[in-house]
């Protein structure tokens, strides 16, 4: 871990180069110039470079810039929330978190800063990220947490979700509404409403007339799916719905999700586990235009494998296509569920990003599958850790996309 971090670094200093240059190029005067105002909390353009250095780093998937802009914006109404109930980190907490950070590396901090200065990542945008991160998971902890209670069915629920050993496989339908910007709050408001249909075929009727995801024109419909296939967060939800009813509104960065359960069975053998899946993501400008959307099929009908698009991507800029392999638990949700749909090289175009104005051409490269008895099973503090954990996370996405809808954003 400790080499793969430390050579991330190097490759970062390469590809950072193309879009820090236009920065500096624009003046020292205006590094420190507002660029997005939340609720009059301003965001440098100085913030965001260093953001988007950090992200590469980190090999976050994505372009580095565009997402800098949007953890920003939301790290500024995290912060703001935590200042109006008056909760503060101590400085010693947050030593701590960093302390915690680097050991994941296999690095101590003193390592990880020197690592990261030579990135041109200074300290404070280092600290920034850790004092967020924590700071946020209080405040939803402390709002949140009197409601989260785990009984012995959520427990078994959790056991079934985490090692697949029962061979469970649900059939689901899918809506995805867009949320295009300024209209997250509109969004919000109908994925609430489409959340109390009761029955298939209202929900095929509103899949049709909203969904953007390819399943829409069928009513939403998706094929078997092992439960194992999906997000380990997710896992739980499902089980927890029966035939007919839909989850509550599933925030992801770019949509809202909402999934109902058809079906749901248990086969005599247990489903294949996956510790690693591949996947490329090559980014086409324009959103669901009907231009990107042509591009898209052309690049799909040109490639077969994931390794057929460095092709495409040639001569263009590196943050166009990326190519990332990930435990299950560690893909977004919105992504983790198109995988699913997909054999390797099949391609899905139904996600955005950039505010709905980058299309997202998503390849699913291959699947690596557990080493049965190379792993024992979760113990009941595992297993309690992570129903809490899933439904905390989905008390904070909620919260997170209200006070974005309520907040005042304004970007140059």
């Amino acid at each position: 871990m400790r080499l793969a971090f430390l050579t991330s670094i190097v490759a970062a200093a390469v590809t950072t180069v193309a879009w820090v240059v236009p920065a500096q190029q624009a003046g020292a005067q205006n590094l420190f110039a507002p660029v997005i105002k939340v609720n009059e909390k301003a965001i440098t353009r100085f913030e965001i470079d260093q953001r988007a250095r950090l992200l590469t780093l980190f090999r976050a998937p994505g372009d580095p810039v565009e997402t800098a802009r949007e953890q920003l914006i939301e790290d500024r109404l995290k912060m703001q929330e935590a200042q109006d109930i008056g909760f503060v980190i101590s400085e010693e907490v947050l030593l701590e978190a960093m302390d915690e950070f680097a050991a994941r590396a296999n690095l101590d901090l003193d390592e990880m800063l020197n690592a990261l200065g030579g990135a041109g990542v200074e300290e404070v945008t280092f600290r920034e990220y850790i004092r967020v991160g924590i700071t946020w998971r209080e405040v939803v902890s402390a709002r949140f947490g009197s409601q989260v209670s785990v009984n012995e069915e959520d427990m078994e629920r959790a056991r079934l979700a985490l090692t697949g050993a029962s061979g469970v496989r649900v059939l689901l339908s899918e809506i995805v509404l867009p949320i295009p910007q300024g209209q997250l709050e509109t969004v919000l408001a109908r994925a609430e409403t489409l959340a109390q249909i009761d029955n298939t075929r209202d929900f095929e009727v509103a899949a049709r007339r909203f969904s953007a995801s390819p399943s829409g024109p069928t009513g939403g419909r998706m094929e078997w799916t092992s439960i194992s296939d999906l997000p380990p967060q997710l896992r739980p939800v499902i089980l927890d719905l029966a035939p007919g009813e839909v989850t509550e509104p599933i925030t992801t960065e770019q949509a809202i999700i909402l999934l109902q359960m058809r079906d749901i069975a248990e086969t005599e053998t247990a489903e294949p586990r996956y510790a690693e899946i591949e996947y490329a993501t090559y980014f086409i400008p324009g959103g669901r235009s009907e231009e990107a959307l042509q591009i898209a099929q052309q690049v799909t009908d040109r490639v077969n494998t994931c390794d057929d698009l460095y092709g495409v991507a040639q001569g263009q800029p590196v943050s166009v296509l990326d190519v990332v392999a990930q435990p299950p638990s560690e893909i977004a949700q919105d992504i983790a569920i198109q995988l699913n749909q997909l054999d390797p090289g099949e391609v899905s175009t139904a996600l955005t990003r950039s505010n709905g104005q980058t299309l997202m051409l998503l390849m699913l490269c291959s699947r690596t599958p557990v080493v049965e008895g190379a792993e024992d099973g979760p113990s009941e503090e595992d297993l309690t850790s992570f129903v809490q954990t899933s439904r905390l996370e989905s008390f904070s996405n909620g919260y997170l996309a209200r006070l974005k809808a309520e907040a005042r954003i304004i970007e140059n």
